[in-house]
């Protein structure tokens, strides 16, 4: 049984007429008619009732008319699948992002490639660079937003943003009254970083950015997500340099100063495996595209 034996027997169920049904397939009759009585044969069941004068459904030709229906119904949700799948507009796609674009790029990607491809499963996962790094190289995650640079010889980068560091301060310090801060003023501060042991892009800005101005930051703690950098900033814990998309965030008793050395140019960047071929992910990365 073929799916054109399903249509020829669903025309003639629902004109009730050999001639017009034949006339509706561009077929001839004698030749719609022969298939009908092989599919009979085939099932060993009969569904037409015929006369010279009508044809009828029998009580299972009227069964097999709702089934027939269905499984059309359901090969035609299937190629329309299967064409969304191959142009890359239903799947899944797991999305790896550092907490600094939570503030800057990845509310504006993700709003836009939703509005693109509502059908597309996505799975966010806050993660450093390095730890994106890690799981694009074992396929555990199919994109990142990330910090550049990365050492990677098999992924492929689009940068998306480049932004300064701003210093984060509690808004009752001393220097909160200042329009702007030099390093120097921050020599006895208690600093709080991301942690060293993860290293990963911002890290390593900031460190690169003190080593070159001969600054040794008084570190009293480390804190792996941005929120809880600034949580503990608002807290008069100490002070820390922030990526200056981070002002998005306004936490109470946080305010925000520009350094008046100039500080190095952090960019965040979309990075992906270069010979993953999902069209779901090559959609990902034209829409980044087109927005940046």
């Amino acid at each position: 049984m073929e799916l054109r034996h399903l249509r020829y027997f669903i025309t003639v169920a629902e004109e009730l007429n050999f001639s017009r049904a034949a006339e509706r397939l561009h077929i001839a009759q004698p030749p719609l008619s022969q298939q009908i009585r092989d599919l009979e044969v085939e099932l060993g069941v009969q569904l037409f009732e015929r006369t010279k004068r009508r044809v009828e459904l029998t009580t299972p030709g009227k069964v097999f008319l709702e089934k027939s229906r269905l499984v059309l119904q359901q090969v035609g949700q299937a190629i329309i699948a299967v064409q969304k799948a191959s142009r890359g507009e239903i799947g899944r796609l797991v999305i790896g992002f550092n907490s600094s674009a939570t503030y800057s790029v990845l509310p504006q990607i993700l709003h836009i490639f939703c509005e693109h491809c509502p059908d597309i499963e996505l799975d966010l996962q806050e993660l450093t660079t390095r730890q994106q790094c890690d799981r694009l190289h074992h396929n555990q995650i199919d994109v990142g937003i990330l910090y550049l640079p990365i050492e990677s010889h098999i992924l492929s980068t689009t940068s998306v943003l480049q932004e300064s560091l701003v210093v984060a301060i509690s808004e009752t310090h001393a220097l909160a009254a200042l329009p702007e801060l030099s390093l120097k003023a921050l020599s006895h501060e208690p600093f709080i970083l991301p942690p060293h042991h993860l290293g990963g892009g911002l890290y390593n800005q900031i460190l690169r950015f003190f080593q070159q101005t001969n600054f040794t930051p008084n570190v009293v703690q480390e804190a792996t997500q941005l929120q809880t950098t600034i949580s503990l900033v608002a807290g008069g814990v100490g002070v820390a340099l922030v990526p200056a998309s981070l002002q998005n965030l306004q936490r109470p008793g946080v305010v925000y100063k520009m350094l008046q050395e100039p500080t190095p140019e952090l960019e965040i960047a979309v990075a992906w495996r270069q010979h993953d071929s999902s069209p779901v992910l090559q959609k990902f990365v034209n829409t980044v595209q087109e927005i940046f």
